[in-house]
């Protein structure tokens, strides 16, 4: 039996690391991928563009993501789609962790 079926608590599967950017993958299939990121305060994500539609859930902190330039802060308990082809960036406002959700087809 597949040791991975049973309940997990998202925010406890990745650890925070000092002066980093930390991720695993948890499902990565031909139609999408599913990545837990672990940031730590400061660090970010340069701005550039997906051919797919994204979307973020904040497990834990506070995120600021500019979205083609406008600045959007997400925090907690709060998601926010990135478009498909729309530049965006990510920076930590405090320490945080998300779930990306990458569908491509």
């Amino acid at each position: 039996m597949n040791n991975d079926l049973k309940p997990h608590i998202l925010v406890d599967m990745i650890d925070y690391q000092a002066d980093s950017v930390v991720s695993k993958t948890i499902i990565e299939k031909k139609t999408g991928t599913i990545t837990l990121f672990a940031f730590d305060q400061g660090q970010g994500l340069s701005e550039h563009t997906a051919p797919f539609d994204a979307l973020v859930q904040v497990l834990d902190g506070e995120v600021e993501i500019k979205i083609s330039g406008k600045p959007f802060h997400v925090k907690q308990g709060e998601m926010i789609i990135m478009p498909a082809h729309e530049p965006h960036a990510l920076k930590a406002v405090k320490r945080f962790k998300m779930l990306l959700t990458m569908i491509r087809s």
